[in-house]
């Protein structure tokens, strides 16, 4: 395994497209991480411009590139747009970077899905194998040699996580359905008529109704856990907040609630950020934290399990810096604890 101490110095790291919201929240995790320097940031936007630009209260000089230099960088977090990164990783694989990818690029092992949910044939089919899903409750043991690690969605990971116990117990007794929340950051930075302010606020609605992008990262990690296979219907809504994602799962219940609970308990007892709680979370709870929060409840026969996470750390970048973690050696937590902020 390859381990930052067999380095000596800080590894060298770049972020490709540092200037979104995932970026950004990337940037302010790696500039405390004592085992990183950062040693490019690109932005098209910004180019030329310093990195203050973006990053006022940051401490680290720089200016903006518009393409990211391959020599003499041990990792590229790459948070490029969906089927731009994928072009570029096998040239920073070859340069000798490790890449942690962001967007959807690597997620889905089938090159046959992409058409179907992004309507483009994939640019590098034949790096999907090398791919690790960068879930580090399910891949811990995978992420530690990985080189090329595809981080999940935020959907994906708050609905993976909630039925994950569940679906590897085999004690899912019907389909699931999954009803799902998000803040407006999910979305992205670059503006839109969907989430203008006018059209957002003081307003709620479902989207992705026939089929979100986020389902088929769902169902491919599930089937991997399930010997009998899930369905799953899941519907997303968009929140006037800022940031959060709250999933709400139904399904038959097998045995007992007691039971349910102590599955989860057990699956989730030696895990630094998934936490079972006795009670169910709120999106503010988990907010600006690395968290992903459980309650597992019933109504009835029915299975109610709710998850909720920070759609921008645990979601994004948080655990793109816990896979990178587990891949170079660090503990898993560096950089990634801070107090609950609460209200």
């Amino acid at each position: 395994m390859y381990t930052h101490a067999s380095m000596g110095n800080r590894l060298k790291v770049a972020v490709a497209g540092a200037n979104g919201y995932a970026g950004m929240t990337l940037v302010h995790l790696l500039a405390r991480h004592p085992g990183v320097e950062l040693t490019q940031l690109t932005s098209r936007s910004f180019a030329g411009q310093p990195y203050s630009a973006v990053f006022p209260l940051l401490d680290i000089a720089g200016t903006f590139q518009p393409e990211l230099e391959q020599k003499g960088v041990d990792a590229v977090f790459s948070c490029l747009p969906h089927n731009v990164g994928a072009a570029k990783a096998e040239g920073w694989l070859s340069g000798g970077a490790r890449v942690i990818d962001m967007s959807a690029d690597f997620r889905l092992k089938d090159a046959a899905q992409y058409p179907v949910w992004y309507k483009q044939e994939h640019p590098a089919p034949a790096l999907l194998p090398k791919a690790v899903f960068g879930l580090p409750e399910l891949h811990e043991r995978d992420l530690k040699d990985a080189e090329l690690i595809a981080v999940p969605g935020c959907y994906s990971t708050a609905a993976i996580l909630a039925l994950a116990p569940a679906a590897a117990a085999g004690v899912i007794g019907s389909d699931v359905v999954v009803d799902a929340k998000s803040g407006v950051s999910g979305a992205g930075r670059s503006p839109g008529i969907s989430t203008h302010f006018s059209e957002v606020n003081e307003s709620i609605g479902a989207y992705a109704i026939s089929g979100h992008r986020h389902l088929p990262e769902v169902t491919q990690e599930l089937h991997v856990l399930s010997a009998n296979g899930v369905r799953v219907t899941f519907v997303p809504h968009l929140v006037p907040m800022t940031r959060g994602i709250l999933v709400t799962c139904y399904f038959d219940l097998k045995g007992s609630l007691t039971e349910l609970q102590e599955t989860y308990s057990e699956f989730y007892d030696a895990q630094p950020f998934t936490k079972v709680l006795a009670q169910s979370p709120t999106t503010k709870l988990a907010s600006h934290s690395n968290l992903c929060l459980i309650n597992v409840a019933a109504q009835g026969q029915k299975a109610v399990v709710t998850g909720a996470l920070d759609n921008l750390v645990k979601g994004a970048s948080g655990q793109g810096v816990e896979c990178f973690n587990i891949a170079f050696g660090f503990g898993r937590t560096t950089a990634l604890e801070s107090p609950v902020q609460w209200p």
